[in-house]
Order: C-alpha cells, then structure tokens, then sequence
C-alpha cells in the first residue's frame, strides 16, 4: 500500500520543483523565442523572463510571486492508497509552509483567507482510473493573471473548424498582455461545457514542442499557433513574433447538437511536476 504519508511527501516536494523550476521544454521554447525575435521591447522581456528563470532555480525561490491556486492530476492504477485526498493535502499544507507558498486560497464570498492554500473543494484534484500498476501525481499550480482570461464557447455544429479557430484566436488576442504572454493554449474540444473546459486545461500537460498524434488537430494547433503568432502582440503584450509557444487541443465525442470548445491559457511560466509512485514504495 502506498502510504499517506507518502503521498504528502511526495505532493510537498513536487510543489516545490514546480513553482521553482520552468520545465526544460518551456524553458527551450523560450529560448528559441528569444533566438528568433528582432524588436528590441519583446527582446528585453524575454531576457528578463530568462533571467528570471536562471535567478529562481539558483536561489531556490519561487519563479513568480503567484504561485498559483493547488491543482493536482491523478492517475490512479492497480494500486492501494491510504487516504489519498488527505495526503494530498496535507502536501499542499506542508509546501505553502515549507518552500513557501503564498496563500492564495479564499472563500469566494468572504474572501476570508485559509491561510493553507486548502479549503473546500481545494487543491483541485482530478483522478483518472487507468490500467497501470502504479499512481502517477501530477501537481499543476495555476496563476489566476490567465487562468482569468479561460473562454468557453457552446457553439453549433456549424461553426465548424473556422469557428473554433476563430474563437481562439480571439480569446488569446483579446486577453493583450494579461496572461504574461508568451502563452501556452490549452484547446478542449466537445464533451459537455465542463468537459471541454477540463480537456484544455489537461492539454496544458502535454509538453511544448511535441505535436498532437492525430494528423488533423496537429494540423489545426499549427495553424491556430501561426495566427496568434501573426498578430504581433508579442510577449506581454509589448509587441513581437512570438505571443504563443505552443497550442495543444485535446478532443472528445459530444451531442449532436452541440460544439463546445474551451480555451485555457498558461502563462509562460507553466509549472508542472509529474512522480510515480508503486506500492512497493
């Protein structure tokens, strides 16, 4: 049995590495933005954001003072768990206290803090059942300066592929330089309303850089990518070739009345961090 103690350990340390060091595919993608820009403003900005990503990992501190709202992917095997919701956590507790973590949680009414980055309903913790022998954690602490610029459109089957492209573009381009451009998207397509929306914000797992197995949303993740990438808005919003690194689109059957299409943006510093564990552990 994999313990809870385990659990929170393993929870704790992973927040640590997300929220202090940007995953080596952002980071490249970053750099390449960096090798291939020309205006002077965006040049600086992705300097900075460099710098910034060299400083936080020297120093052990976190990349940015937001270090986001808890959420945690699951993807739970053929294994036993002690008291997998408490122990996660628990970790989350024990990293806002450890590494720290700014407090970020509230009531969305009183906004009265918890002061542990828990409450109800939080960390976020999304289990998927799979056919593995092992538990694989994923911790994914998200910024709200663009997880507040998230879309959802209930469109009509006729809106086809131009509508979602268009819809997506447009939610990128009309969020400017509020999510800390350069973004990652997150693209969910079909299920119900909050399926979709799920669907973008899993996509933002994928890493930057690998393009999607199927041809045809491959296909339409570049092409969204050139458009947003065409308008020049640029890194914070200051102008320049690159306002997104990648678009990611994952799908699922729907009504067929129905075309939902979510839109989850990421700002460049896009933490994650992945760990399996096995009940040999």
């Amino acid at each position: 049995m994999i313990s809870r103690e385990t659990v929170e350990e393993t929870v704790c340390r992973l927040f640590r590495e997300a929220v202090i060091r940007i995953p080596p595919d952002v980071t490249f993608a970053i750099k390449k933005a960096y090798l291939q820009e020309e205006d002077e403003i965006a040049l600086l900005n992705l300097k900075a954001i460099l710098d910034n990503i060299e400083l936080a990992e020297k120093m052990e501190v976190p990349v940015c003072q937001d270090t986001g709202l808890p959420i945690v992917f699951v993807r739970m095997g053929k294994v036993e768990v002690e008291d997998l919701y408490e122990g996660i956590a628990a970790g989350v507790e024990r990293a806002t206290a450890e590494v720290p973590l700014r407090p970020n949680v509230v009531d969305p009414l009183t906004r009265e803090n918890t002061g542990t980055n828990t409450g109800q309903m939080i960390p976020q913790i999304d289990v998927e059942i799979t056919d593995t022998d092992n538990l694989e954690i994923t911790v994914f602490p998200k910024g709200f300066g663009s997880e507040n610029n998230n879309a959802l459109l209930m469109g009509l089957p006729g809106d086809g592929i131009e509508g979602i492209k268009d819809f997506v573009v447009r939610t990128v381009l009309e969020a400017g330089g509020k999510p800390c451009p350069p973004v990652i998207v997150g693209v969910g397509i079909g299920g119900s309303s909050d399926l979709a929306m799920k669907l973008a914000k899993k996509a933002l797992l994928e890493r930057v850089g690998d393009r999607n197995p199927d041809k045809k949303l491959a296909s339409l993740e570049e092409d969204i990518l050139n458009s947003i990438n065409e308008s020049g808005s640029g890194p914070m919003g200051m102008g320049g070739k690159t306002t997104a690194l990648d678009v990611k689109i994952k799908t699922a059957h729907t009504h067929t009345a129905g075309l939902p299409v979510g839109v989850c943006i990421q700002c460049w510093a896009a933490r994650r961090a992945t760990a399996i564990l096995r009940d040999h552990m």
